[in-house]
């Protein structure tokens, strides 16, 4: 049982030194590549939870929107169909919505 237990210890170990191997040394930065680093960062900040959740709310208003032209065009998502690319192709062509996809 002691000796299970040495060679788990020592397969443990010889995988860190496996790991440790291969990560590269870290390397001190010169003050042209910190300037750079902090130049790219402030130029795009994150947006704000109210902006991502504007951004949402205004994409599924535009999804919703396609959506209902296509079944004012005839599509009917919910249908079981096995025509179904044709017929949503149809549907796009006469509502004028999005491009039809190629096949």
């Amino acid at each position: 049982m002691k000796s299970f237990a040495i060679k788990r210890i020592m397969l443990g170990v010889s995988a860190v030194a496996l790991v440790a191997g291969t990560i590269p040394l870290a390397v001190a930065q010169g003050s042209t590549d910190a300037a750079a680093q902090q130049g790219a960062t402030t130029t795009t900040p994150k947006p704000t939870k109210a902006e991502r959740k504007a951004e949402r709310k205004q994409a599924r208003a535009k999804k919703n929107a396609e959506l209902k032209k296509l079944e004012d065009a005839g599509y009917q998502p919910a249908q079981n169909d096995p025509n179904y690319p044709d017929k949503l192709q149809a549907a796009q062509k006469k509502a004028g919505v999005g491009a039809p996809a190629s096949q």
